[in-house]
């Protein structure tokens, strides 16, 4: 059978084809296992899906499910299967099913193996298909009994179906034999599927492509969901793929002490972690440098992991930040997420579709916390945040990164430690100083230039925040109990009564 068609298949599953660098080759046979409820049989009705609509005949041998399940299946994605999708339910002919008719002695697994075989054949060149998906090997390794003859069945189909030049995609639910890889040394490519089960939380899907014969593909595990429509998966984010030309310019937060302390404020392309107790501000020091961006003219990003939007609206508006105007206006998109229902993989997605089709220049991630609680480890936690910071970085977007520490003063410490990898930290403590509690500010760290090494006070309340001039005449200010060195006092007055917002 000649064709006229591409080099290669698209499989009709949204990222997947960017993994395998366009698609599977065609006239090639393909491995795609997974435990059950992985996705297999999602994956291959999309395949063939997308065959049908590029005007290619397709077959579907099902030796595991009936016809009216694959077709309410992709019914329940809203995929409705046509006249282009031959299904051929591959059962066992009825005799075998009635007691009184089968065979105790001349009756074996080689002569149903070799009728399954047969069917196959039948059903192939009756219909003549460009791609072919067999559901599931799990039945003929059943039947093969042994690893040889299974070995020599999968030869026997691989030789069959490549003469016809047809694309092949094996199914297999890894239920019979999970240590036998005889497919693996046969078949063109090998996906392998995963389905996983947090302690709390949503499934976790992911998959990773183990072979793939004279072709480069996106090597790792990448996250993927099944929801309405099908499968989507996310291609792991590799930032040095990405690389947008820009002016390095100096971005200010329109607070005249802010911008001095930061040695005139922070560079274009670069990622600022603000760290410090629960209640210090963090989230509105970032949302000065989002009001200052949009007020220049520019779009930001906001993705929320532990406030609910309501209270953060309600109480940045009373500071004088209408984030509801903003978004309104087209100016800001902001974002809730639910750290138990989101994967790294759909989070970085998010953040790259913001920056790609919104246009973001700052990009906001509140709070670093929130996020590790949607990752398996810390160390995949700090390599998904490095390479999501690289990426941004080369796109010339500003990234504000927030980090709740446990404790509230003296010793605190960090749930996990970024600073190495944030070009400007900025430090923001609690101290007691004349039976009140106060706060502090100051940059320990910024790759990009100068900064001040002082230690600011400042305040929050009805105007918003307010820095005062650096401290001096004190020192353990960091530690949260400053001692008096010396008569000069530069510590900001707070008038009595005075409600501060955190």
């Amino acid at each position: 059978m000649t064709t006229h068609l591409d080099d290669k298949a698209l499989t009709g599953v949204v990222g997947l084809d960017d993994i395998l660098a366009g698609g599977l080759s065609r006239g090639h046979v393909f491995l795609l296992e997974g435990s059950p409820g992985a996705g297999k049989t999602t994956i291959a009705l999309q395949f063939l899906t997308q065959g049908a609509e590029q005007g290619e005949r397709c077959l579907y041998i099902s030796l595991s499910e009936s016809e009216q399940e694959l077709r309410d299946s992709a019914r329940s994605h809203g995929i409705e299967i046509n006249e282009a999708i031959e299904i051929f339910e591959l059962v066992p002919p009825e005799s075998l099913l009635d007691a009184d008719q089968q065979q105790s002695l001349l009756y074996s697994s080689d002569l149903e193996l070799g009728e399954t075989t047969k069917l196959i054949f039948e059903s192939f060149e009756r219909v003549k298909p460009h791609r072919v998906v067999i559901d599931s090997l799990s039945e003929i390794r059943l039947l093969a009994q042994s690893s040889l003859r299974y070995r020599r069945q999968i030869l026997a189909l691989k030789h069959y179906f490549s003469r016809s030049e047809a694309t092949v995609l094996l199914l297999d639910d890894m239920t019979s034999d999970t240590l036998d890889k005889t497919v693996h040394s046969v078949v063109h490519g090998v996906i392998h599927l995963e389905h996983l089960a947090p302690d709390y939380g949503a499934e976790r899907r992911r998959l990773r492509v183990v072979k793939y014969r004279g072709q480069a593909f996106r090597g790792g595990y990448h996250d993927f969901v099944i929801r309405t429509g099908g499968v989507t998966v996310f291609p792991r984010l590799r930032a040095i793929e990405h690389k947008t030309a820009f002016e390095r310019t100096t971005i200010g937060s329109g607070i005249v002490e802010l911008d001095a302390l930061l040695g005139g404020g922070v560079e274009r392309g670069s990622g600022t972690l603000l760290i410090g107790p629960a209640g210090t501000g963090k989230s509105l020091f970032a949302l000065q440098f989002v009001a200052a961006s949009i007020a220049r003219g520019g779009k930001a990003a906001i993705f929320v992991f532990d406030e609910e939007l309501g209270l953060l609206f309600a109480r940045t508006k009373a500071i004088g930040l209408d984030l509801e105007a903003m978004r309104d206006r087209g100016m800001l998109h902001i974002e809730q997420l639910d750290a138990a229902e989101l994967s790294p993989g759909e989070f970085a997605q998010r953040v790259r579709q913001r920056v790609a089709d919104f246009d973001a220049s700052v990009v906001v991630i509140d709070s670093i916390n929130g996020y590790q609680a949607s990752m398996p480890e810390e160390n995949a936690l700090i390599l998904h945040v490095h390479e999501l910071l690289q990426f941004l970085n080369r796109q010339g977007t500003n990234t504000f990164l927030t980090v709740a520490q446990h404790g509230l003063v003296g010793d605190m410490r960090s749930p996990v430690d970024i600073t190495y990898i944030a070009d400007t930290v900025i430090l923001l403590r609690y101290f007691e100083a004349y039976g009140k509690v106060r706060r502090a500010i100051s940059v320990i760290k910024k790759r990009t230039g100068a900064h001040e090494e002082t230690i600011r006070e400042y305040r929050i309340d009805q105007s918003g925040l307010i820095l005062g001039e650096p401290i001096s005449g004190f020192q353990g200010v960091l530690r949260g109990v400053p001692t008096l060195v010396s008569d000069t006092q530069s510590l900001m007055s707070v008038p009595e009564g005075e409600d501060a917002h955190s």
